[in-house]
């Protein structure tokens, strides 16, 4: 003490807290980060998804259209607008797509009838699109959750159902000139759980979402899934700059000041914008 004074408690405490500062450094460099872009809610209630339809625009937004141009239909190929409301299956089963520890979802492929096989690419490009995209390993069943199977025989849990704008609107419950796809669990009057995948969005995509068209199909087959799974809620751009989440409402916009015009309930202005991205896990 009569030599380093304060210095010879000052010394031992700061090789402490060095050391500490060290062993934090180097745990946190070696823990497992979450993945971009995974979904934000956590495990969801798998399969309780209620009676709500699930991405339907509200109500009462007539001014949408001039507020969010970008929500409208691009250009691009032809679709039938209407068709019969009443759907075939597609034949062929899959083997199973992940681990399913705790659900393993079985599903139909569905065209509705009156649609003009020409303009989507036929039943079984539009069949194969759904399998590859549910069985990537960048999808939902890279959480050992979740499985999938195909059948074309028995009940389903879910029906992926390709359907005109037409029967879209009345399955999705909006009125107003924007096309959209969406997940109804209860629909008609036999309430089958079913997934409408929009033939105008199949064809043409969205003008927010700017990557190609077979990336478009990829979101909105994961995105609507995700709701049959049981991710109820939407969510924003987590991150400026950042890879969207799958469960963002990416067909109408990529930023948040946009989405909070239409989903207020979860997406607030922040100045945020994403980039496209049409996967649960992008960087499994």
């Amino acid at each position: 003490m009569s030599t380093y004074g304060w210095r010879a408690y000052a010394l031992p405490v700061l090789a402490a807290l060095t050391a500490l500062v060290v062993y934090q450094t180097v745990t946190d460099a070696s823990a497992p980060k979450p993945a971009a872009s995974e979904s934000l809610q956590g495990p969801p209630a798998i399969g309780a998804v209620g009676t709500a339809i699930l991405d339907a625009p509200p109500r009462g937004l007539a001014a949408f259209d001039d507020n969010l141009p970008a929500g409208t239909l691009p250009d691009g190929g032809p679709f039938t607008e209407a068709g019969e409301k009443a759907w075939h299956v597609v034949p062929g089963m899959s083997p199973q797509f992940g681990q399913g520890t705790a659900k393993v979802f079985k599903y139909t492929v569905e065209i509705e009838n009156g649609l003009d096989p020409t303009m989507y690419g036929g039943d079984n490009a539009f069949a194969q699109m759904v399998d590859q995209t549910l069985a990537n390993p960048k999808g939902w069943t890279h959480n050992p959750q979740f499985a999938f199977v195909r059948i074309d025989n028995g009940k389903p849990d879910f029906r992926i159902s390709l359907a005109s704008p037409v029967t879209v609107r009345e399955g999705c419950g909006y009125e107003f000139r924007l096309e959209t796809s969406c997940y109804n669990p209860v629909y008609g009057l036999d309430r089958q759980s079913r997934v409408f995948i929009n033939e105008a969005r199949w064809v043409r995509g969205a003008v927010p979402f700017e990557g190609d068209i077979g990336s478009y199909r990829q979101y909105v087959v994961n995105h609507e899934v995700g709701h049959a799974i049981g991710y109820v809620r939407h969510e924003p751009c987590d991150k400026q700059g950042g890879l969207a989440p799958v469960m963002m409402q990416q067909t109408f916009s990529t930023a948040n000041d946009d989405g909070a015009k239409f989903d207020p309930e979860f997406v607030k202005p922040d100045g945020k914008t994403c980039r496209f991205n049409p996967w649960p896990y992008p960087i499994a």
